[in-house]
C-alpha cells in the first residue's frame, strides 16, 4: 500500500486554521490584505520586555530570536529552550490585551479598508485569539483574526483561493514571507518590522517586494499596487 504524499511545510495548514478560514465572510473579487500582528500591528517586543521584568528576566537582543536571548537577570543564564513555550504562553495569557498598537497602523488600514478586505493572521495560541481580536479592535483595528500554527504559506494560499483577487501579505519573519512566496507566488509581500532595534538585525527578506517599519510607507506601496491592478 502506497503512502499518501507528504504535504510540503509551506502548504501545510492546521485543521483549526482551516476551520477559522472557513468561518470568514470574504468577498470574491475584492483585494485582500493579510497582516501579521506582532511587530506589524502590535508592539510585541516592548510588551514582552515589560512582562519579562516581572519574571526576573530580560531580553538580550543579540540576534533576531527569542530562544537563547531571554536571560535570567540574576545569573545571566538563558532560559532553557524547553521552557520557552510555557513562558510565551504565559506572556500571551497575561499581556495580550495590554499590548500597544504600532503607530499609524489603525489609520493606514482604515484607509485601505475602503479598497480591500483585511484579515489578521497571527501565530498566537488558539485560546488567545479572542483576546487578541479584542485588543486590536480596542486599538482601532476591528478585523477578523486567525490564530495560525506554523508557517503561513498554506493559510495565505487558502485565503487567496477564497477571494481570487490581489493578496498583500505583511510579516516580520523571514521564513513566513518565504513560505507565502512559495505557496502563493502572485502575492505582494511586505517585510514589516516596527521596532527599529529588531529591524537593524535583519536586512530585507529576499522574497519580499518592500521593506519598511512605517505604516504610511506600507500604505503607499499597497495603494500603488491596487491602482496598478485597477482597484
Amino acid at each position: 500500500m502506497s503512502e499518501s504524499p507528504k504535504i510540503p511545510a509551506d502548504l501545510a495548514v492546521d485543521e483549526s486554521v482551516i476551520r477559522q478560514i472557513g468561518e470568514l465572510d470574504l468577498t470574491r473579487g475584492r483585494p485582500l490584505i493579510v497582516s501579521d500582528a506582532d511587530e506589524v500591528l502590535i508592539q510585541f517586543l516592548v510588551g514582552l520586555e515589560r512582562y519579562l521584568e516581572t519574571c526576573g528576566l530580560w531580553l538580550d537582543l543579540q540576534s533576531f530570536a527569542l530562544t537563547g536571548n531571554i536571560k535570567h537577570r540574576d545569573t545571566g543564564a538563558p532560559v532553557a529552550p524547553g521552557e520557552m513555550p510555557a513562558l510565551l504562553e504565559a506572556f500571551f495569557a497575561a499581556s495580550t490585551r495590554a499590548l500597544d498598537i504600532v503607530p499609524g497602523a489603525a489609520d493606514a488600514l482604515g484607509t485601505l479598508s475602503e479598497r480591500a478586505q483585511i484579515v489578521v493572521l497571527t501565530n498566537v495560541p488558539l485560546g488567545a485569539r479572542e483576546a487578541r481580536a479584542a485588543s486590536l479592535a480596542a486599538g482601532g483595528l476591528p478585523y477578523p483574526v486567525i490564530a495560525n500554527k506554523g508557517l503561513k504559506g498554506g493559510a495565505v494560499r487558502r485565503l487567496a483561493e477564497r477571494v481570487e483577487a490581489p493578496v498583500f501579505f505583511l510579516d516580520d519573519i523571514l521564513h513566513n514571507i518565504a513560505s507565502v512566496a512559495k505557496a502563493h507566488a502572485p502575492s505582494h509581500r511586505i517585510h514589516f518590522i516596527a521596532d527599529p532595534r529588531l529591524a537593524k538585525l535583519l536586512g530585507p527578506a529576499p522574497d519580499s517586494h518592500f521593506h519598511t517599519g512605517d505604516w504610511a510607507a506600507a500604505r503607499h506601496f499597497i495603494e500603488e499596487r491596487l491602482a496598478a491592478g485597477g482597484f
